[in-house]
């Protein structure tokens, strides 16, 4: 796509206007090349779970290193431990002022179905405000104005407010083995006093959001066997047994019409939530069953009806099912019943859940279900914590009060559904409070087609990080 205007665009009208020559009106003067920056990242087709897309995987990282060069950081550089390379970059030229470790991703999801795609997922079209392409809000947008946001601080003052590490990996959503292993085994080496993570979504349009706690994961994919080979229906039904139709009956053994899971011990595990945090809930802005019911496109919401949706959707455990694999799946007829069928099942969790306490539950009731004449085995393909956060934590404090400073209006804590692997691991190692502050909003089709982030958010967060920054230089160490 090709940007071609260079004249800014008038300013959002939630933000007072910018002093002449200060930080901000600096990057109302470069939204134009802020954006034909962002569309550069969008074109690649950094997709960490194909192995065809490694090269692709290569140049976003060279794109990241080069951005945060252009941005002033030192010790650019990428860290290879086997996956796709980390990118690591940090300015450390602010003495007794905290150090903000910044975190992002690089990679992306896969783009099908394809054919539901207006236009191509790495052709980046803008539309009704909106930058359409995969990754667009997650996360390449939203790590992309963290860096814009420390390069117009560099270019306006020659200097930061604060220190900054960067560490940005390309594997987040194909489990993050390569961070993991770095934090684990180099923690040393990124010495900070708080992470922040441009990660998450706001509430709603125009109404900055802090999330305070994301869900933990367990992916799994259960492999049914059944006879030695596939065999005809006609010869053999009746008699043979159908790991597809095994599948089917311990999927639905394993959560009711209810939205209850069926197994055994998973809620005891389960951290409580807290009358302050439903106080936060009930004092959210807005319908929530109105905006969900827009975002969705639906009019009813299964699940758990005891509990009030917030709950249900980021307080509460799930169980989806993702995907079956098996017998004959082409237009057309084949009357087979196969020897082997896979479905992929997760979990989303809640503290004090984990992927290890919550697999012996999942295989035993697996277990219990499964009919005669199969095997089922439970693959644990990857898992991640959940974690909740002390909102009252100063770098919290800084967060919220830039944020409500950038939208001005008061900003509002939240808790999301989905999850974010490293921030657990951040925390245990590094020893530093962990601050989601995103600018995405919930209806942008990440991980479906059509994904796509709203332009003005993507200049918020530019504007939002700075003030972010500045907050967080007057906080005591």
């Amino acid at each position: 796509m090709e940007v071609k205007s260079t004249s800014p665009k008038k300013r959002s009208k939630t933000r007072p206007l910018a002093a002449s020559g200060t930080v901000h009106q600096h990057i109302d003067e470069q939204r134009w090349a802020y954006l034909r920056d962002l569309v550069r990242f969008l074109e690649i087709p950094s997709i960490s779970t194909l192995p065809a897309h490694k090269p692709d995987m290569e140049r976003a990282a060279a794109f990241v290193r080069e951005q945060l060069t252009e941005a002033g950081m030192q010790r650019v550089r990428s860290i290879d431990l086997g996956g796709p390379p980390l990118v690591v970059g940090e300015w450390l030229g602010a003495p007794g002022k905290p150090t903000i470790l910044i975190y992002g991703h690089y990679d992306v999801q896969p783009v099908d179905p394809l054919s539901e795609w207006q236009t191509p997922p790495f052709e980046p079209d803008i539309r009704d405000g909106n930058i359409y392409a995969r990754g667009a809000t997650d996360d390449k947008g939203q790590v992309l104005a963290m860096i814009l946001a420390v390069r117009a601080q560099m270019a306006t003052a020659g200097s930061l407010p604060v220190n900054v590490r960067f560490l940005i990996e390309g594997e987040e959503e194909y489990g993050g083995a390569s961070i993991e292993r770095y934090v684990r085994e180099h923690a040393d080496e990124i010495p900070c006093d708080a992470v922040l993570i441009a990660d998450t979504h706001m509430l709603a349009p125009g109404q900055p959001s802090i999330v305070y706690g994301v869900r933990g994961m367990l992916y799994t994919e259960l492999v049914a066997r059944g006879a030695a080979h596939d065999l005809h229906s006609g010869t053999y039904g009746g008699v043979a047994p159908n790991p597809l139709h095994a599948l089917a009956l311990i999927i639905a053994g394993l959560k009711g019409v209810d939205g209850h899971i069926n197994i055994p011990g998973l809620y005891e595990l389960a951290q409580p939530v807290t009358d302050e945090e439903r106080g936060w809930w009930a004092r959210q802005p807005g319908d929530p069953v109105a905006r969900l019911a827009a975002e969705m496109g639906v009019d009813v919401f299964p699940g758990e009806q005891d509990y009030s949706l917030p709950e249900r959707m980021a307080a509460r455990p799930t169980l989806e099912v993702h995907g079956f694999i098996g017998g004959f799946q082409q237009e057309g007829a084949k009357t087979v019943i196969p020897a082997e069928a896979r479905a992929k099942v997760s979990l989303r969790l809640v503290p004090d859940q984990t992927a290890e306490n919550v697999l012996p539950l999942l295989q035993a009731r697996v277990a219990e279900l499964t009919p005669p004449g199969v095997t089922v085995e439970v693959k644990n393909i990857h898992g991640g914590l959940g974690m909740v956060l002390d909102v009252h934590n100063p770098y919290v404090a800084a967060a919220s009060a830039a944020l409500a400073e950038e939208f001005g209006r008061a900003t509002v804590f939240l808790r999301e559904g989905g999850s974010i692997p490293i921030a657990p691991l951040f925390a245990a190692q590094l020893g530093a409070p962990v601050v989601f502050a995103g600018y995405g909003l919930a209806d942008e089709g990440l991980h479906a087609p059509n994904e796509h982030f709203n332009l003005e958010n993507f200049y918020h967060g530019i504007h939002g990080t700075v003030r972010f920054l500045q907050h967080v230089a007057e906080v005591t160490r």
